[in-house]
């Protein structure tokens, strides 16, 4: 795969990224269980694969998901030459408390699950969950803290990786940041993170898109899955999802195939983080990425129309 630069850093990356949050065990947010086992293989397959990108969390699983990979590395000796392993910083998920010190207790907490003692990218994640914003952006808080570890040079790049936008743009506006993570907002059903897509191309931040599949009813199928954005959705609310199934089935088409190429067809996007929970999706999720889809197909996507307003708006948050 051709491998694209993560800022000035130094890092390259594949137009796919594999994400571990599934991998940590997290039946709240997908609604299935994934045991040591299925994960050991997974992971092992991720490293031995095409994909030179991985990225996880220290709270995907309350800590498993970073304990399984390092496990995985463990066995391999560390981590493969040129592979991009990417983490983030997560708020104490008792008290919601993100400070300075909180940033360096996440950071040692990873690195030890991880078994290693630097980390390509890391991320400030999911500050609009954390007990008070100003711990992360007054002077001497989180954010500075993370650009700080950079310095030292124990995180190769530096992000932040959230879901609302409100929250997440002008933080974005006013720090160099290496990376974003958004997830959800750039799908073939959604659209709220355009504005800050152009925004962060403009200054050469990598944008990393996560989540194309609207958290999985378009790989999985509205019949298989029918939840949207880690929700249970109604026939209302899944109209559009089966609009593409009819679109895609009339062409031959999978519709995982589609909504993963409306992401990286996006000349913006650095990377695409796709969710792998079993062996068997990277073989199915390397297909798709390289499926042919003709252009009346686009057209007729276009036709159905998308949304811009924020897609979790009435998530019940669970983070487990």
């Amino acid at each position: 795969m051709i491998q694209k630069p993560i800022s000035d850093t130094g890092l390259h990356v594949t137009p796919l990224c594999f994400g571990a949050s599934g991998l940590g065990n997290m039946p709240d947010t997908y609604g299935y269980e994934v045991d040591d086992a299925r994960a050991r293989q997974t992971l092992q397959a991720i490293f031995e694969g095409p994909v030179n990108f991985l990225d996880t969390a220290n709270n995907y699983g309350f800590g498993r998901s970073e304990q399984r990979i390092g496990d995985a590395l463990r066995e391999r000796g560390g981590l493969p030459d040129g592979f991009v392993l990417s983490t983030k910083i997560d708020r104490d998920m008792k008290t919601g408390r993100l400070d300075a010190s909180r940033v360096r207790q996440s950071l040692e907490e990873s690195l030890k699950r991880l078994g290693i003692d630097t980390i390509p990218m890391l991320h400030l994640h999911d500050p609009e969950h954390a007990r008070d914003l100003k711990e992360i952006t007054v002077e001497g808080g989180a954010l500075d803290e993370l650009f700080r570890i950079k310095e030292e040079g124990i995180a190769q790049s530096v992000g932040i990786a959230m879901g609302n936008i409100d929250i997440m743009f002008p933080i974005l506006r006013e720090r160099p940041f290496d990376a974003l993570i958004s997830h959800n907002r750039y799908t073939v059903l959604n659209r709220s993170a355009n504005d800050m897509f152009d925004h962060a191309a403009s200054r050469n931040i990598a944008i990393l898109n996560a989540a194309p599949f609207a958290g999985g009813v378009l790989a999985k199928g509205s019949d298989a899955m029918p939840r949207i954005t880690y929700q249970i959705a109604d026939d209302s609310k899944l109209a559009p999802v089966r609009a593409i199934e009819s679109i895609c089935k009339n062409n031959g088409i999978a519709p995982g195939a589609l909504a993963l190429q409306f992401s990286m067809k996006n000349q913006k996007i650095t990377s695409t983080i796709v969710g792998i929970t079993k062996p068997e999706r990277i073989e199915q999720t390397l297909a798709w990425a390289s499926a042919d889809i003709p252009q009346n197909v686009w057209d007729d996507i276009e036709a159905i129309g998308f949304d811009v307003r924020d897609p979790e708006a009435d998530r019940d948050y669970k983070p487990g």
